[in-house]
């Protein structure tokens, strides 16, 4: 005889809870009270037969066997997810919409996406930038690189680079009449900043390489794109403080230089980031594949 499936809400409700151990953020999660989610889980216990859920001291913990329930259950939704996306999006399986930062695509994705287009010619690559976190159903993306610690819950996240920071400039600022040959130098040239999450750089730089940070607050040129920056760094107009995935094939084409040997190791990376549901899309498994590999062979 096959068994009765229990409820869908349950279920649903017990992945979210599970997933987050909190019924709070299971109840956020899926638009319902805390209460809806008390009850949904209570309702599942009873069809089961089996305890779910420990409370302890405000804590929520898993029952031994909810723990051996959860993977087939998780893996359950997935695939349903996934059948679904499937289904409503026939035509799109070949259209790729790839959501990034505009500094990124401009100094390091663009000039690498042709290779992809090469090996996967059947695939029609669609790039939108935007600094604010994508809705990627609303937002019908596929996938995001995005900057950050990669714990984004719900989302699959892949690793591609760090970033180191040290400040960049063109080569003609190395000589003529105040050459930029030590640290101490910057105080006779222009700094150039990006007004966003980067704004602090030259700060931290500053106070590694022992100087004052009041340098930074010398008279300047403040840019709201990192491109923008790097880009006025090329022309001798200043010098900007480098982010090693923006400005690495600029130093390689000898359009920039790196004057001091003091690096700094950003606090984050850079990743490709995606639906947990769409995560086997063939399209999205071709691009991941393609990104990891461009990075790791720094091409």
């Amino acid at each position: 005889m096959t068994a009765r499936l229990p409820s869908l809400n349950g279920l649903r409700a017990f992945e979210a809870a599970a997933r987050h151990l909190s019924f709070t953020l299971a109840a956020s999660e899926l638009n319902v009270t805390q209460t809806a989610i008390s009850h949904q889980i209570r309702r599942l216990e009873e069809e089961l037969g089996i305890r779910l859920f420990i409370r302890q001291n405000r804590a929520l913990a898993l029952t031994p066997e909810a723990r051996d329930y959860l993977p087939g259950v998780r893996a359950a939704f997935n695939d349903l997810r996934l059948a679904t996306d499937r289904l409503l999006r026939k035509d799109d399986d070949k259209v790729l919409t790839v959501s990034t930062l505009a500094s990124l695509a401009a100094k390091w994705l663009l000039p690498r996406l042709t290779d992809f287009q090469e090996q996967h010619p059947g695939i029609d690559v669609r790039i939108t930038t935007s600094t604010s976190l994508v809705d990627f159903q609303r937002d019908n993306v596929d996938a995001a690189i995005r900057y950050g610690r990669g714990q984004w819950p719900g989302l699959r996240a892949d690793w591609l680079m760090a970033d180191e920071l040290f400040p960049v400039c063109s080569p003609s600022l190395l000589r003529g009449d105040k050459p930029l040959r030590r640290p101490e130098d910057l105080r006779h040239h222009p700094l150039l900043h990006t007004s966003n999450a980067n704004s602090d750089d030259w700060r931290l730089w500053l106070t590694a390489a022992g100087l004052p940070a009041e340098i930074a607050r010398q008279p300047g040129i403040t840019f709201d794109m990192i491109f923008m920056t790097i880009q006025a760094a090329i022309d001798g107009i200043g010098v900007a403080m480098g982010r090693t995935s923006y400005v690495q094939d600029d130093i390689a084409k000898g359009r920039l230089v790196v004057p001091f040997k003091i690096a700094l190791p950003a606090d984050a990376g850079f990743y490709l980031v995606s639906p947990e549901g769409r995560r086997e899309a063939p399209k999205l498994v071709a691009f991941r594949n393609w990104m990891i590999a461009a990075v790791q062979n720094k091409a």
